[in-house]
């Protein structure tokens, strides 16, 4: 059982818990609790750190994770290295305030936006994500377009980071099943997806439709700015149309999250039958 905070693998936590450097660095980032554990793919699974409770927790709904758990790390080739730590190391190590005993390092995947384009059928949804900086949006964001049937998101570099461990939180566990992709150049990536019959339907203040008074095609993209300033006027450009989410009062905008999720369901409202 790992007792000390000196522990090298500990103060690797930490930074990856604290630190976006480390994570991109690393191509590692950490998740807590037992549902995020038990949704997590077990080929991404590199550490899972657990005190006494945690395990017991585990136990009980994964008969199987008692092979993998010693009084030391065992390196098992069907799971994780594993590790018993106490509970004042775990305290430190963990980003909640109350938390499972159950923690993990995740490898991140490597998505590509040309292997999304061919993975898909005729359908096909993009949630693109303009200097998004909210964590807590960029993960109700990345939950919804699960929901919305997103077949991946693509962002620019100065979105939030997706490992945060707020953004985590909130996606639920969708962050395990929608691709994201970060771009060093979006407005070209955004002309691959044209190239590839992809229509970009932006929201805009000065939209020249409703959101719900256009056609969306099976293949669109959903194109959503900075919370304060909306999008660039470059991404604009770019986009074949611009259509407003219309608003009674003196409501000037939308929460960027909200925005989105009008118009992925508008778009999954004319597209799918459930």
């Amino acid at each position: 059982m790992i007792t000390s905070l000196s522990n090298p693998k500990i103060k690797n936590v930490i930074q990856l818990l604290t630190g976006t450097k480390y994570r991109r660095e690393q191509r590692l980032y950490v998740i807590e609790g037992v549902k995020l554990f038990l949704e997590a793919p077990a080929d991404k699974l590199r550490q899972v750190f657990l005190t006494q409770e945690g395990y017991e927790k585990i136990r009980k709904i994964r008969l199987e994770i008692a092979s993998l758990v010693t009084d030391g790390t065992m390196t098992n080739l069907k799971g994780p290295a594993c590790e018993l730590v106490s509970d004042e190391v775990f305290r430190h190590m963990s980003d909640t305030k109350t938390p499972q005993g159950v923690l993990c390092v995740m490898s991140m995947p490597d998505h590509r936006v040309s292997e999304q384009i061919e993975a898909a059928d005729e359908e096909l949804l993009v949630l693109v994500l303009e200097e998004i900086q909210d964590p807590g949006n960029l993960g109700t964001m990345l939950r919804t377009a699960e929901a919305a049937g997103v077949s991946f998101i693509l962002a620019d570099q100065k979105t939030a980071d997706l490992y945060n461990p707020k953004v985590i939180r909130s996606t639920m566990g969708a962050i395990f099943r929608v691709p994201v992709i970060y771009t060093e150049d979006l407005p070209k990536a955004l002309r691959r997806l044209k190239g590839n019959g992809v229509k970009l339907i932006a929201a805009h203040l000065e939209g020249s439709k409703n959101f719900w008074d256009m056609g969306y095609p099976e293949r669109a993209a959903i194109l959503i700015g900075n919370e304060g300033n909306g999008l660039s006027d470059e991404i604009t450009a770019l986009s074949d149309c611009a259509v407003r989410i219309p608003m009674e009062g003196k409501t000037e905008s939308l929460n960027a999250s909200v925005a989105a999720s009008l118009l992925l369901y508008e778009w999954k409202r004319q597209n799918r039958t459930l």
